[in-house]
């Protein structure tokens, strides 16, 4: 199963890796040669097709939990000023995807849609400590009785040039649905109340829908 915004890139891999193999059976008489264009083209299809993957997982609804957003792995778990929506201290858990993760985002949690913004901006590596400042993002906040309000931003890294964003401004959103999609290496930053217990360390990996980054007893 492929998420809907590969369509484009899906289409055009698989015309180009024809065409390519076509052209080279017609073109190139040297068998090696030909074998070895023809692979690189078809690798060039798997790598796209393995980016933009989007596998099925049943998520178990919990007012109590916020779940992972994305596939990757825990890299900030800090007390930070979060200066945009709340401007004041949340604690920060951020999820590092490299471009062999699935980059599907999807909603922590179950509410009321508060906030949704774009940011135009750099393309620094997503692990750079401005990057949540200064890099192409998006910001969103959703709201429901048990957590209050919770914040997490889309942010692109070096390779990224594309944060898609399904999150309006009154929606009611479902925990685990899609939220959108970031094309080619990234970060999700999540800011949360201060004195929420944090159910994850640094290092760990983390699967979008299924780890539990923070319970609410």
């Amino acid at each position: 199963m492929f998420h809907k915004e590969g369509t484009q890139s899906i289409l055009l891999g698989t015309i180009f890796t024809a065409v390519v193999c076509l052209a080279s059976d017609y073109f190139i008489q040297t068998d090696w040669i030909k074998m070895t264009i023809e692979i690189a083209a078809l690798l060039l299809l798997i790598i796209i097709l393995q980016f933009f993957r989007n596998p099925k997982r049943t998520v178990e609804i919990n007012e109590n939990h916020i779940i992972a957003p994305v596939d990757g792995k825990v890299v900030v778990i800090e007390e930070v000023f979060e200066a945009e929506y709340f401007k004041d201290k949340r604690i920060q858990v951020s999820i590092f995807m490299s471009p062999i993760n699935v980059h599907v985002t999807r909603y922590a949690l179950s509410g009321i849609v508060k906030f949704s913004k774009y940011h135009p901006g750099k393309f620094l590596v997503a692990w750079h400590p401005k990057a949540s400042e200064e890099n192409e993002r998006t910001t969103v906040v959703v709201e429901n009785k048990t957590f209050g309000a919770i914040l997490y931003r889309q942010i692109a890294g070096a390779l990224a040039r594309r944060i898609v964003n399904y999150a309006q401004e009154g929606m009611q959103v479902v925990q685990g649905t899609d939220a959108g999609f970031i094309k080619f290496g990234s970060r999700v930053d999540i800011f949360l109340p201060i004195g929420t217990p944090i159910n994850v360390v640094l290092d760990q990996k983390a699967i979008g829908g299924k780890t539990i980054i923070a319970i609410k007893s």
